[in-house]
């Protein structure tokens, strides 16, 4: 059990309710070049900043589990970090380990599926994000299967490449697509072809999350499974095409493609083929794969039909639901979360964001677990189905008044939320609707941290990673915004390798409470500096707390 922190037992009584507050995508700038956040008219986040406890969190790279530091980290992995105390290998690190010890080609799935398709139609085809963004997938986890397809005597393969634009550069796509598609045509000798099949934007088909856009797997399920689209002779061909059709268009809005030979697509997906979805982030992942899992029950559209598939995912993405079923690398086993710690305590918790970022506050907190611990309360905000450049506002406004509300309730010690605009604002690389987002959560922060003076409370105001903090591509000889051909600022859509602000707000009469900086100091401190907030030691697991006591 944890123990009572004898140092801040007097605290206890005098602490009201603990808010956490998660501004997702908000990082802090070192030169405030190409920072949609400092151009931001922010009153609120200007006076925390100046007059409260303040310390920078690392959020990404080994900091939250990725390979390498120059990882860029995302809403995943943060909150998983955030709510665990601990640090995890994720999903990229645990891929790419399998991969090089060759562990996931000796895995009982991975043999499944080359048994599958030999005894069938001798295909596999390979779905995902076709980049090296690192965040859903890693291009060269793609080739290592396609290469080891071949070595097991696979006859034939086909990918659907989901473009990215989001996580990468905005309009790379011939970056990867020209290299792996000639790489393809290099090892399709010897009775084995391998090409691309279909695709399109990840924010057009197949890659929703969170129940918020059915109608975007519809269209991945109609392009990948039923071959339905517009016919190109190549993916090269389909995105230059593509952009010549729709000036301006960015790479995770492009429309979806068929590659076809003689007004024949070569890659529809049929019975006896088998299939991997190789992104190991599971949020965007869930949706396609009840699409193939799920029998007759599934309801969500019309499949025309279901082909009978061996089908495995590159992780498990959903532990408690079990899907997929079958998956070529066990996910990380994360235990000991703070929201389960806290529940055992009997620390009544409320977790509260819209649909983009609602999962991240209960699942991905709470260790990839879908269902509550005794004594939590969630709340979901509907997101607007609409581009996010069009409402930057998002819910901002109604996730406060239900943190409002919960607050003078009186019935949570312990409450959560995510404000989700900078992150999905920034991902869209309009400055000025990402301007409006920060602008927006200013004014939300603003009202709930009355409510939190009001209950007697303290808040720990944080983000999961950097986004809005840098909507250009910085030159890395000059850290000035990077420029088009026509002179203008070319747009960045990816996180940011940024550090986060970790910021202590209470207005308790004599509770002089501070942050300490540490050199390794990181989103993994927060669970204990919660803690320490609510009068207990932290878990043993947990890294440290940054909370201090002024004398």
């Amino acid at each position: 059990m944890l123990q009572t922190l004898q140092a801040l037992s007097e605290t206890r009584a005098a602490i009201g309710p603990v808010v956490l507050i998660v501004m997702d995508g908000y990082g802090l700038s070192k030169t405030g070049a190409g920072s949609a956040i400092a151009a931001a008219n922010k009153p609120t986040l200007d006076r925390l900043f100046a007059e409260y406890p303040h310390v920078q969190l690392r959020a990404h790279g080994r900091a939250v589990g990725m390979p390498s530091d120059d990882d860029m980290g995302n809403s995943e992995v943060g909150h998983n970090a955030l709510g665990a105390g601990q640090v995890y290998a994720q999903g990229a690190a645990l891929v790419a380990n399998s991969i090089a010890s060759g562990e996931l080609w000796q895995g009982q799935a991975w043999q499944e599926i080359v048994a599958f398709a030999k005894a069938g139609t001798g295909r596999i085809h390979f779905m995902g994000l076709l980049s090296d963004g690192n965040v859903h997938s890693h291009i060269d986890h793609l080739k290592a299967m396609v290469l080891r397809a071949k070595q097991e005597g696979i006859r034939s393969v086909r990918v659907h490449a989901l473009i990215d634009g989001r996580d990468v550069p905005e309009t790379s796509a011939l970056d990867y697509v020209l290299p792996f598609e000639a790489l393809l045509a290099e090892l399709s000798t010897d009775g084995f072809d391998a090409r691309i099949a279909s695709g399109g934007g990840r924010q057009t088909i197949t890659m929703d999350r969170y129940d918020a856009n059915w109608p975007m797997v519809e269209r991945g399920w109609k392009t990948h499974v039923l071959g339905q689209g517009q016919q190109f002779a190549s993916a090269a061909a389909a995105i230059e095409g593509l952009r010549a059709q729709h000036p301006g268009v960015i790479d995770q809005d492009l429309p979806e493609f068929v590659i076809a030979e003689n007004g024949r697509p070569v890659g529809t997906i049929e019975d006896g083929d088998a299939m991997v979805l190789f992104n190991f982030r599971g949020d965007r992942a869930l949706e396609i794969t009840r699409a193939f899992e799920e029998g007759a029950g599934f309801d969500k559209f019309e499949r025309q039909r279901c082909p009978k598939v061996a089908f495995a995912g590159m992780l498990q993405y959903d532990g408690d639901l079990k899907l997929p079923a079958r998956f070529l690398v066990a996910p990380p086993a994360i235990k000991n979360t703070s929201g389960e710690w806290f529940s055992k305590m009997g620390i009544s918790q409320f977790a509260c964001s819209e649909t983009q970022k609602f999962g991240h506050v209960t699942y991905f907190w709470n260790g990839n677990r879908s269902g509550k611990f005794e004594g939590e309360t969630y709340l979901e905000v509907p997101s607007d189905v609409v581009p996010f450049e069009q409402r930057p506002w998002m819910k901002a406004a109604e996730i406060a008044d239900a943190m409002i509300e919960a607050l003078q309730s009186g019935r949570h010690k312990l409450l959560r939320c995510n404000f989700a605009n900078g992150d999905m604002v920034g991902h869209t690389g309009n400055f000025r609707a990402a301007t409006m987002a920060v602008e927006a959560v200013d004014l939300a922060l603003g009202r709930l941290l009355k409510a939190v003076d009001a209950a007697g409370g303290v808040a720990l105001i944080t983000a999961d990673h950097g986004n809005a903090d840098e909507m250009f591509e910085l030159d890395k000889k000059t850290g000035q915004p990077a420029l088009n051909k026509d002179g203008s600022p070319k747009a960045k859509t990816a996180h940011t390798l940024n550090p986060v602000p970790l910021i202590l707000y209470q207005n308790i009469p004599g509770l002089k409470l501070g942050l300490k900086q540490t050199p390794e100091a990181g989103l993994s401190n927060v669970a204990a500096t919660t803690a320490h907030l609510l009068g207990y030691d932290k878990h043993p697991d947990w890294d440290e707390s940054l909370l201090t006591l002024k004398g």
